[in-house]
């Protein structure tokens, strides 16, 4: 029995010394990527700067506060807005002065 094992070609595995029929794969070399970085996520979507997200933060509590509640608040940032000419939340994160004319807009509905 020991010259089957001896035999074997070199892509079967090779059975256990001991006879407990699992198998046993002699160790290849292996030039793959370590498995740590495997499931790592790519991000795709742009990311915004620090003023950016200052700006979103601010009007986004602004919106909460004005509004009295998350779900008005929500609605109103991420609607079209006509009169504004886009979303709201868009306008505000894009510069000072739209952020400026969103809270203003902000204001005068609330009033």
């Amino acid at each position: 029995m020991s010259g089957a094992l001896d035999t074997a070609p070199d892509d079967m595995p090779v059975m256990d010394v001991q006879g407990d029929d699992v198998p046993v794969t002699a160790p290849a070399d292996d030039t793959r990527k370590p498995q740590s970085m495997r499931f790592r996520r790519k991000f795709t979507t742009v990311r915004l700067t620090p003023e950016q997200a200052s700006r979103q933060g601010q009007v986004a509590t602004t919106a909460f506060r004005l509004f009295g509640g998350r779900d008005a608040a929500m609605a109103f940032l991420n609607g079209h807005d006509d009169d504004l000419g886009g979303r709201p939340l868009d306008l505000a994160i894009a510069s000072a002065e739209g952020l400026a004319t969103v809270e203003a807009a902000m204001t005068a509905r609330t009033a």
